[in-house]
């Protein structure tokens, strides 16, 4: 079996004309280079941005296995671009019915960072209830994340350690005390 590279040229199909939109990266950069050097003083310590903020969570106590179903009602109504309807207002419906949570959510507490590494798989979110995820997570060298307000209450969570994973249409919601943290949550 020979292998031969592959060869292809391009043509222009129809009337055309000269881009009229700037570049938007030379804009950025522009920009970017009209600000002062010590703009970032400007906003203080990273640990006071409002953005930064994990939500807490209590401390896991026992080992609780339990599920939650993650309806979603829509505030708008979904129309097509004729105008037909597509779903109204109202309409509520589980979004693992039509897509999958291909990955798992470790939430911990800092102090229980190093369980999570280990526990976690490569394509795992490990979020954190405190701290700065990018110190630590440039610290551990793994991207981390922090627990958003708005995670915490659409999962209904209270405490950490807790590992969130799709089964069926379900998440399921296994809580691991520091005393079982030295054994692996099922991978």
């Amino acid at each position: 079996m020979q292998l031969c590279p592959a060869q292809a040229g391009t043509a222009t199909i129809g009337r055309t004309w000269p881009i009229a939109e700037p570049d938007a990266m030379a804009e950025i950069e522009a920009r970017a280079a009209r600000q002062p050097v010590d703009m970032a003083r400007n906003f203080g310590p990273r640990a006071n941005w409002s953005a930064m903020q994990a939500a807490s969570l209590g401390i896991t106590t026992q080992a609780r296995t339990r599920s939650v179903v993650p309806f979603y009602t829509l505030d708008f109504d979904v129309k097509l671009p004729d105008g037909t309807m597509l779903y109204p207002k109202g309409y509520t419906f589980n979004p693992l019915t039509y897509v999958s949570l291909p990955q798992r959510l470790v939430v911990v507490h800092p102090r229980d960072l190093g369980w999570a590494i280990r526990t976690a798989r490569p394509t795992d979110f490990i979020l954190l209830t405190a701290g700065d995820a990018l110190a630590l997570g440039e610290r551990v060298g793994r991207p981390l994340f922090i627990l958003e307000e708005r995670v915490k209450d659409r999962l209904g969570l209270t405490v950490a350690p807790v590992v969130v994973a799709q089964a069926g249409q379900r998440l399921l919601l296994t809580e691991v005390p520091p005393s079982r943290q030295p054994q692996q949550v099922a991978r």
